[in-house]
């Protein structure tokens, strides 16, 4: 066997697959409901302007997790409170863009330290630190299940409530805000909601690829459309395949799940990016011949 072919049957075999289908059964529920999240968060993301902020929050999840584990805990229970924890940090000191970003900058590296500190104090299985970095797909058991729904009920229904108003301080801020909508508050919730997204995602993807759930499917769909209808969907949509088809994919194959989810969402990604440009040159030839 070459090492062509063995690499290929690293990354696709499919052996006994309809046994294995059995055991992401949680996997692909919690699936559906991340993308749910992800893709409604991820339009607010890319209006914000805050992929910085998620990659942030993600390390200081990371942090929690793997304290979590070290302590033996519910690994979700200390995602969550992680992320909380860098996000209300990140909504209550940078109200201002470059305020913003020097406040994740200086978070990001302390995450990511403590994180390291205590997996290395951490004795057990070298797969349970594997995948709190880079994902996996049949660690989903009932009492995670239990935390990954209900976050996610819970971030559904915040955003539901704010939806408009958030939608209309990111749009134009100055504006909502002289018409008495609380942009500051507004803020900070949905930081908080964005932190609870990242720790959802940390458990499937994992701590370093959290922006392919919670970015990607969204900036993807704001190359096809700017419909406030149509990009939520799209996002959804998109962040649903991506994280479906990879745990799909992952189960027939011997690596983490991250490779095959980044690689669909990536490839949605530059599928219309190339409709968005190809919609724009057409716009264009039409207005200079009319």
């Amino acid at each position: 066997m070459t090492l062509a072919d063995g690499i290929w049957q690293q990354i696709f075999t499919f052996d006994h697959y309809g046994e294995l289908l059995a055991l992401v059964r949680n996997s692909l529920i919690a699936g559906a409901a991340l993308g749910l999240v992800g893709g409604l968060v991820g339009v607010f993301v890319i209006m914000r302007d805050l992929p910085f902020a998620v990659h942030g929050i993600s390390e200081l999840s990371f942090a929690g997790a793997s304290a979590a584990l070290l302590m033996g805990v519910n690994i979700v229970a200390g995602s969550i409170v992680g992320s909380l924890v860098a996000a209300g940090t990140i909504g209550l000191l940078g109200s201002r863009a470059r305020d913003r970003n020097s406040v994740i900058g200086t978070i990001m590296p302390f995450g990511l330290g403590l994180g390291v500190l205590f997996l290395a104090l951490y004795k057990g299985r070298a797969a349970n630190k594997f995948g709190i970095l880079t994902g996996q797909i049949v660690a989903v058991d009932t009492p995670q299940m239990s935390w990954l729904l209900g976050t996610s009920a819970v971030v559904l229904v915040a955003l539901a409530v704010m939806w408009r108003p958030l939608a209309f301080a990111s749009a134009d801020p100055e504006v909502a805000e002289a018409r008495g909508v609380p942009v500051r508050g507004l803020s900070f919730a949905f930081m908080i909601v964005l932190g609870l997204a990242v720790a959802l995602s940390v458990q499937i993807v994992g701590a370093l690829l959290v922006l392919t759930l919670v970015v990607t499917p969204a900036a993807a769909a704001a190359r096809i459309t700017a419909s406030p209808v149509l990009l939520p969907v799209l996002s959804v949509v998109f962040a649903v395949v991506s994280i479906e088809g990879g745990i799909l994919l992952a189960l027939g194959g011997s690596l983490p799940i991250s490779p095959y989810v980044t690689t669909i969402s990536f490839a949605i990604y530059l599928v219309c990016r190339a409709l968005g440009t190809r919609r724009t040159r057409k716009w264009g030839a039409a207005r200079a011949t009319s």
